[in-house]
């Protein structure tokens, strides 16, 4: 069955987000997304093998038998992750030292093997290619987010450590946005990132069901009260 690259994206980015819906990958999204910088690195990272990996199950669909399928997705994966994390350490060294054992954890992310089985396998190359940037997307687009709001809360700063992803010359830049140089270090912990993960999850629930009741108390104001 198509599947339209509008509804793809909106299904990656909103409707079916790894990160808000589907709570797929939380340990590293969970333990990396302490500075806005550390998030961008791993949600490209994961952007980059969801989109190798599709293409390369799309273009093998046809020559893999089903009872091998599975074995044979998951050796792509680990291929691909391998290749991101070498390349990695060998361009961008200093981040990766600091992301750490979470960028070979990318290979058991569990929405990685899903997209491969329930959409790679059965879509075209275009199709498979637009599915990994959605879900990468939306993967990424949490990692940032939760990045971004622990690390202002924590630090009171947006974009820490730039020169960990663009070179030595952004070393210092950091965008100053509260007047303090430590806040709440809870925000920086363990216990902020599930906290901030919660409010995202809690937040994209409500603008999902508040247009579903809105309609229900719009028809309960004009019944008559007897």
């Amino acid at each position: 069955m198509s599947v339209s690259t509008p509804e793809i994206w909106r299904n990656g980015l909103w409707d079916n987000n790894p990160g808000l819906v589907q709570l797929l990958g939380l340990c590293p999204l969970l333990a990396v997304s302490n500075t806005t910088v550390n998030g961008l690195g791993l949600g490209l990272a994961t952007m980059a093998v969801l989109v190798i990996s599709s293409a390369a199950v799309s273009l093998l669909r046809s020559a893999l038998r089903p009872e091998i399928r599975i074995p044979a997705f998951v050796l792509v994966i680990a291929t691909t992750v391998t290749v991101v994390d070498l390349s990695l350490q060998a361009w961008l060294h200093d981040l990766s030292r600091v992301l750490g054992i979470f960028v070979p954890l990318i290979v058991t992310n569990c929405t990685i093997l899903a997209r491969a089985e329930a959409f790679a396998s059965r879509q075209p190359l275009a199709a498979a290619v637009h599915d990994g940037l959605a879900q990468g997307a939306g993967f990424a687009a949490v990692l940032i987010i939760l990045g971004a709001g622990r690390e202002l809360v924590g630090h009171g700063t947006i974009l820490a450590d730039l020169d960990l992803l663009l070179g030595d010359r952004f070393a210092g830049f950091s965008v100053q946005v509260l007047p303090f140089d430590s806040g709440l270090l809870i925000a920086l912990l363990p216990p902020g990132a599930f906290i901030g993960l919660g409010l995202m999850v809690a937040v994209r629930q409500y603008l999902v069901q508040r247009p579903q009741e809105h309609p229900r108390i719009a028809q309960n104001q004009k019944e008559p009260v007897s």
